[in-house]
């Protein structure tokens, strides 16, 4: 069901709606049959009742008293006659005829002969007998009852005309009833469901921005328990993160002091060459743990957001890089700054290029591309590459491929780890994907604004 809508909003809105608009048809339907049936019934019974009534009041009158009873009602001489002949019918009674016959009959005050036989339509010069105004073309019926002196008396009775389409109040009214449950319908779910979405927008911007401002606690009781859970959960991430963060630098203040105790003792060698291989492992450990803290730091700094001018930092990244040898290419510009962390980001361009340095040959193309919301910057090299299915797991903390893991080549596997971390706290990402030609591709994704607070619900 491609068509059907694929929010919770627009599916429980679709249902409400169509609900509404079935049950609204199926009552107008059942309105106008009944309607049709009653008004028949109504008028079929009234016009019966008139006609036993003139016909008792003829069969107990005599001769001369029924000539002045016909005058006296007005009839004009086609519409009831004392001279015509007990007719012999000549087609089927319809169920209508045959149904006001059977009414006719009970509402006579003796039992009597009655018959009605159908007439050809005839133009409506005059208004036919006991029906006023009605007649618009009708099936005519010759009603004829043999009084007990054997008197045949005879008059004309046009059938119930059948009911027009419904009518165009009816019509209007459905319509306003069914655009109005549709409206309260809309406004009912939009309002449950607002909260909702958002709480989803909250959990999607808790990973870039922990500190955002609580959620109301308002709206419907199981929204305000979950906005409620969520705000314990936001408030219990923060305590873990801090005292994951307090105990790592505790942890690398207490590794650090050692360390610079050994690189004291050291020098007390005589070997110059153990000195030196023992300060290379230290330099080793420092590094790894200083990276190890900026891994889990990332995304998370306390560096508030500036104005960047993203083409300055191409060029600034590119020096650097061409300062250690590496021959790289600029391409592109940003016609406007974006809001960002300005050493985040650079952390996060330099580690990218600084990996298509080490690991790419150390020809490298730097591309900006500028867009309205997002920017992204290009890293491209000619080296070996990385295997496709190996293109996500590279981003993992500590994950080096094996090509990678010579000692000269150093790096720690948090490199990348960090530039993802990086672009993800800025709402946008790092990717990678295979060059044409050879070599890798590497797209880093930053949003020109940084993802906006989350809107408070509304109560």
């Amino acid at each position: 069901m491609k068509l059907l809508p694929r929010s919770l909003f627009g599916q429980v809105v679709f249902a409400t709606v169509v609900a509404v608009v079935v049950s609204q048809l199926v009552v107008a339907g059942v309105l106008l049959v009944e309607r049709e049936r009653l008004v028949r019934r109504i008028w079929g019974d009234q016009a019966a009742q008139r006609i036993a009534g003139f016909i008792g009041a003829i069969d107990a009158a005599t001769p001369d008293e029924r000539l002045r009873i016909i005058g006296t009602a007005g009839l004009h001489p086609g519409h009831a006659s004392l001279q015509e002949a007990w007719r012999k019918p000549q087609e089927p009674l319809p169920d209508e005829a045959s149904a006001f016959l059977d009414n006719l009959r009970k509402e006579l005050v003796h039992p009597l002969e009655v018959q009605a036989v159908v007439l050809r339509p005839e133009p409506a010069a005059a208004p036919e007998p006991f029906e006023g105004t009605h007649r618009r073309q009708l099936r005519l019926l010759a009603v004829q009852a043999r009084l007990r002196d054997g008197t045949v008396v005879t008059l004309r009775h046009a059938l119930p005309p059948p009911l027009s389409g419904p009518s165009t109040n009816l019509l209007i009214a459905v319509a306003a009833l069914m655009a109005a449950a549709g409206a309260l319908a809309a406004w009912a779910v939009r309002r449950l469901t607002l909260p909702l979405q958002t709480l989803a927008r909250a959990a999607q911007g808790l990973a870039s921005d922990l500190d955002q401002p609580p959620l109301a606690e308002t709206g419907p009781a199981e929204v305000a328990v979950a906005a409620a859970s969520f705000n314990r959960m936001q408030q219990d991430l923060k305590r873990n993160l801090q005292t994951r963060s307090q105990a790592l630098a505790a942890v690398s203040h207490d590794l650090r002091l050692p360390i610079t105790r050994v690189r004291l003792r050291i020098e007390r060698l005589a070997d110059e060459a153990t000195r030196e291989a023992i300060e290379s492992d230290l330099v080793e450990m420092d590094r790894m743990i200083g990276n190890t803290l900026e891994f889990l730091r990332a995304g998370h700094s306390g560096e508030q957001p500036a104005r960047v001018d993203a083409n300055a930092l191409v060029e600034s990244v590119a020096e650097d890089m061409r300062a250690l040898g590496c021959q790289i290419r600029t391409h592109g510009q940003a016609g406007a700054p974006l809001l960002a962390r300005a050493q985040a980001v650079r952390r996060c361009l330099s580690n990218l290029v600084d990996n298509a340095r080490r690991y790419g040959g150390g020809d490298i193309d730097l591309t900006l591309r500028d867009g309205a919301e997002r920017i992204e910057f290009v890293v491209e090299d000619r080296g070996p590459g990385i295997p496709q299915s190996e293109q996500e797991r590279v981003f993992e903390p500590y994950v080096r491929l094996e090509a990678s893991r010579a000692r000269h080549t150093g790096g720690t596997g948090l490199g990348l780890a960090i530039a993802r971390a990086i672009a993800r706290g800025h709402g946008g990402d790092v990717a990678f994907e295979s060059r044409e030609g050879g070599g890798l591709r590497a797209i880093l994704t930053i949003r020109r604004v940084l993802p906006t607070v989350p809107p408070q619900f509304v109560g």
